[in-house]
């Protein structure tokens, strides 16, 4: 609990200067050319979604596979999962994204029939219900050194069959970022997510907290690294601390790969997870 408050305390002092600083701040004069705009900023791989917007004409593919341990109170517990976005620059300051998450059918033992064979597998897996989405740019300008985006999204009622008691649930995130220096970056989310559209959905909703820290480890920007804290809380489970951390390596500015592990700081909070992916920005 003492580390949500000072995670939550952080992050309203960020919000604040984060949009007066945006508003103030014209990234052509002095912060266009920057490594830290200029080389590619993926949502991945955390849970931490980054203040980065791309411009009109600009995709991005963002993929990797992600294993989350069976106690795992972030992703989904005991499985693997190959998780790909794709982000595209709209017009007006806006961003829109879709994340489809493929669930792998768990390998090891399973129970045995009668007739001594392993049997079938009956949980979730295949395509998981899509996530769509929208950044907004709250900031006057874009990839200022202080930014704010609000970020609005839905999981579908679509995806694999195995996926039971689908609902439609809405969410959003204020995003915050503030640059430091001109290659490292501190930002913040702080997002919820409910169940359905009644009033009665919120009560299963999910809120979340989280602060990264982001940066080069060369003096060449290939090589870098990525640490975040977060916190989960739900009425049912209270407050789910956990962290994650890892390297990338970017061979060009629009491309990236990553390796990160993450862990709960509390007993249910869960367990060990790893993942790596690619990420991969195309247009000018």
């Amino acid at each position: 609990m003492r580390m949500t408050i000072l995670l939550t305390a952080a992050g309203l002092l960020l919000a604040g200067p984060a949009r007066t600083l945006a508003q103030t701040t014209d990234y052509r004069s002095d912060n266009g050319e920057s490594p830290f705009v200029r080389l590619i900023r993926p949502d991945r791989p955390g849970q931490t979604i980054t203040t980065n917007m791309l411009y009109p004409g600009q995709f991005q593919l963002e993929t990797g596979l992600n294993s989350y341990d069976r106690t795992s109170s972030v992703g989904y517990a005991g499985r693997s999962a190959w998780g790909s976005t794709l982000r595209v620059g709209f017009f007006n300051h806006i961003e829109l994204r879709a994340t489809q998450n493929y669930l792998l059918t768990p390998g090891g033992s399973r129970p045995l029939t009668g007739e001594g064979a392993p049997a079938p597998y009956t949980g979730p897996a295949g395509f998981a219900p899509l996530n769509v989405g929208a950044k907004f740019l709250a900031s006057t300008v874009q990839n200022s050194r202080s930014q704010v985006v609000v970020l609005l999204d839905m999981n579908l009622r679509n995806g694999n069959a195995s996926f039971g008691e689908k609902q439609y649930e809405p969410g959003g995130r204020l995003l915050v970022s503030q640059q430091i220096g001109q290659r490292f970056g501190l930002e913040g989310n702080f997002g919820f997510r409910q169940r359905g559209f009644k009033a009665e959905g919120t009560k299963q909703g999910q809120y979340l907290t989280t602060l990264a820290l982001n940066g080069p480890l060369t003096a060449s920007n290939h090589v870098g690294f990525f640490a975040e804290t977060y916190a989960t809380w739900q009425r049912q489970q209270g407050w789910l601390p956990g962290v994650t951390s890892g390297v990338y390596w970017r061979p060009i500015p629009g491309l990236r790969v990553d390796v990160t592990a993450g862990h709960g700081l509390t007993g249910a909070a869960g367990g060990f997870t790893i993942g790596g992916g690619l990420s991969a920005r195309f247009g000018k």
